[in-house]
Formats: C-alpha cells, structure tokens, sequence
C-alpha cells in the first residue's frame, strides 16, 4: 500500500510561540493522531545552515520558509477529506487561538515512492 507525507509549514508570532507548541504537541497532533489512516506525525524548526553546494561551501538562505514544519504520513489523500479529519483540525485552542497568529502557511502533499 501506497502511504503519503502532507507537509504543513507555517510562521507564528513570536509572542505566541510558547501557546503554539503547547497545543500542537498537547491538543493538535494527539487528536490527529486518532483519525484513522493517520500513522504518524513529526514537527520540525528551521534552522540556518551552512552545506557544500555548488563546489564550495555556502549560507543556504532559508529566510523565505516557514519556521515551523509538521509532516503527517498517511495512507492516503483520501484520509484529509475525511470527517474525522474535518473535526480533529478544528478541535481544542487550535482554530481560535493559534491559527489566527500563524502566517506564510504552505501545503504540500507527497507519495512516497517505494
């Protein structure tokens, strides 16, 4: 069977930083986790970084992505349509304190190739 990453990236304001974790790692991501076809979910910060690119080492610029980064595998597409989906985003402090200081929200959905 076939599984998927949705990638959500997001800015938050800095003032809100501390409620942000709080409920994605407390209210959100135990909630999506019981939506059935959901497997897993990771969250992620950017970080400066330096790499060897192009023959030499290099500052990659990051600036222009989002801080924050969660990657949720799933079975399908079909599971982000879902009801269960519907009601566990909009569950919990997430939809009326968080979102509204969240920024620059970017979503990509990937399949991952065996």
């Amino acid at each position: 069977m076939s599984k998927y990453l949705l990638i959500a990236s997001m800015d938050v304001e800095p003032d809100k930083e501390d409620l942000f974790n709080e409920v994605y790692d407390t209210e959100h991501i135990p909630g999506i986790l019981k939506v059935p076809g959901v497997l897993n979910v990771g969250r992620y910060k950017s970080q400066p970084m330096k790499m060897h690119f192009g023959g030499k080492l290099q500052d990659m610029d990051v600036s222009a992505e989002p801080m924050y980064t969660a990657i949720y595998e799933i079975e399908s597409p079909d599971v982000l349509t879902t009801e269960e989906w519907g009601v566990a985003v909009e569950a919990g402090r997430w939809p009326d304190q968080v979102r509204p200081h969240t920024s620059n929200r970017q979503f990509a959905l990937r399949k991952i190739m065996d």
